[in-house]
C-alpha cells in the first residue's frame, strides 16, 4: 500500500464463498479511488479464503489484504480487528453480501475527510430506502434510528446501520465496549455525538442479500443495541438535568 491510499474498507466475512467473487467485481467497478480492502475472518477454515484465492488476480481489487481476527470470535471483533489493521485516515465498514452501495462510498469518505468523525449511510433519511429483508428487523431498525434522531438529537436517522465511514483518529480515541454483533456501529455513533464529535449522514439504498445465509441474530444481539439506545437517551435527557441540579445545589 502506498502513502497516498485514501481509505480502508473493512469487510467482515464468515463463509462467504458464494458472494466474495461478486463483491470483488463490484468493488473493482464501483471504486475509482485508491483504497485498500481488508477481508477480516475468524478462522483459517473459512470458505471465503479458498474462494478468494481461486479468483484470478485481474478479478480482485488491486489492494486487498487478509486480516485474521485474534480479538475474539464473531463479527463484532472481526470489524474491530480490521479497524486496528487499517493504515489510512478513513475506515469504511461494508458487508460482503452486496447489501451496501459502492456508489456512496466516496461521499462517505469525502465527508469524513472534511472533518466528520462518523458518516452514516442512512436508509431512513430522504433519498434512502431498503429492498427486501425480514419485516421485523426492518421495522425495529427504522424505529430505533428515527426515534434516536428525534428523541436523542442524533444527527442521523440510521444509527444502527453498520455501513459507515469513520475517521481513524476518532477510532483511536474511543473505547469499543460492545460485546457481540453489529452493535459497535450504534455505539460508535452515539459516543461520537455525545463526546462532541461531528456526525453526518448520506442517503443509501440497502439491498437484502441474494446469496448465502445472513449471520444477523436479532434476538441474541438485541440487548447490545438496547444498551446504546438507552445510553443515548440518558445522555440527552438525564445527564443535563443531573448536571444542572448538582450545579445549583
Amino acid at each position: 500500500m502506498n502513502q497516498e491510499t485514501r481509505f480502508s474498507i473493512v469487510v467482515p466475512v464468515y463463509n462467504e464463498e458464494k458472494t466474495i467473487g461478486e463483491f470483488c467485481a463490484a468493488a473493482r467497478a464501483g471504486l475509482k479511488a485508491d483504497c485498500e480492502i481488508l477481508i477480516c475472518y475468524d478462522f483459517d477454515e473459512d470458505s471465503t479464503l479458498p474462494a478468494l484465492q481461486e479468483l484470478p488476480a485481474d478479478e480482485k481489487p488491486e489492494h486487498m489484504r487478509l486480516v485474521r481476527n485474534d480479538l475474539g470470535r464473531g463479527v463484532r471483533y472481526a470489524i474491530e480487528a480490521g479497524m486496528r489493521a487499517a493504515e489510512t485516515p478513513i475506515v469504511v465498514v461494508m458487508m460482503c453480501d452486496l447489501s451496501d452501495e459502492f456508489s456512496v462510498v466516496l461521499e462517505l469518505v469525502s465527508r469524513a475527510e472534511q472533518g466528520a468523525a462518523v458518516v452514516c449511510a442512512s436508509r431512513y433519511m430522504s433519498g434512502g430506502g431498503q429492498v427486501g429483508g425480514p419485516w421485523l428487523k426492518k421495522t425495529l431498525s427504522r424505529m430505533a434510528g428515527v426515534s434516536l434522531y428525534w428523541l436523542a438529537g442524533l444527527p442521523t436517522h440510521d444509527a444502527t446501520n453498520s455501513f459507515k465511514a469513520y475517521r481513524s483518529d476518532y477510532l483511536k480515541n474511543v473505547e469499543i465496549e460492545s460485546q457481540a454483533g453489529f452493535s459497535l456501529g450504534i455505539e460508535l455513533t452515539v459516543k461520537a455525538h455525545f463526546f462532541g464529535y461531528r456526525v453526518e449522514e448520506v442517503p443509501t439504498i440497502w439491498h437484502d442479500r441474494s446469496e448465502g445465509e445472513s449471520r444477523f441474530r436479532l434476538f441474541a444481539w438485541l440487548p447490545q443495541y438496547l444498551r446504546w439506545y438507552f445510553w443515548a437517551l440518558i445522555q440527552r435527557w438525564f445527564k443535563p438535568r443531573l448536571a444542572n441540579r448538582n450545579g445549583n445545589s
